[in-house]
C-alpha cells in the first residue's frame, strides 16, 4: 500500500503575490512589464500589463510561462537548447504549440512538485528572468 502526500496547488492568492513581487521587481529597475501566472494544467491565474508596457509583452510573457511549464524549467537555462546545434533545434516548429525560447519563464514548484509558471515580458531577457525568479523566491 502506498500512501500518497497531497501538495496545495497553486491558487489566486499565490499568484496575486507571484504578480506584485515581479512587477515591484520591474518597478524597481525601472522597466515596465507584462506578468503571467499559470497553474499546473497551463491554466491562466493571472496576468497584469503595465499600461506602457510594450503590448507583445503580454503574449511573450505568456509564452514564457507556458514554455517553463511544459519543460518544467526555467526558459532562460532553455535558451541554448534550440540554436541551430542545440536537442531542440526543430521543437518550437514541430509543435503546435506557444512556446518561446527566451528567458522570462520560471516553474513555480511546492514540496518538490510542479504547481505552476510565471512568465515576465518586456525587459531585456535576463531582467525578466530575474524578476520572475525574485517573485518565485517571494512565494517560497
Amino acid at each position: 500500500m502506498s500512501t500518497t502526500t497531497s501538495v496545495a496547488p497553486l491558487t489566486t492568492q499565490d499568484a496575486e503575490i507571484l504578480v506584485t513581487a515581479a512587477r515591484r521587481a520591474a518597478d524597481t529597475a525601472g522597466v515596465t512589464v507584462s506578468v503571467t501566472v499559470l497553474d499546473a494544467g497551463g491554466h491562466l491565474l493571472a496576468f497584469r500589463r503595465d499600461d506602457r508596457a510594450v503590448l507583445i509583452s503580454g503574449e511573450t510573457s505568456t509564452r514564457k510561462a507556458y514554455t517553463a511549464l511544459q519543460l518544467n524549467a526555467p526558459t532562460a537555462d532553455l535558451v541554448g537548447l534550440v540554436k541551430p546545434d542545440g536537442p531542440f533545434h526543430t521543437l518550437p516548429t514541430a509543435l503546435d504549440k506557444p512556446l518561446l525560447f527566451i528567458a522570462g519563464g520560471v516553474p513555480v514548484h511546492r514540496d518538490g512538485r510542479l504547481i505552476g509558471a510565471i512568465g515576465v515580458g518586456g525587459g531585456a531577457p535576463e531582467q525578466d528572468h530575474g524578476f520572475a525568479t525574485a517573485a518565485v523566491e517571494e512565494l517560497s
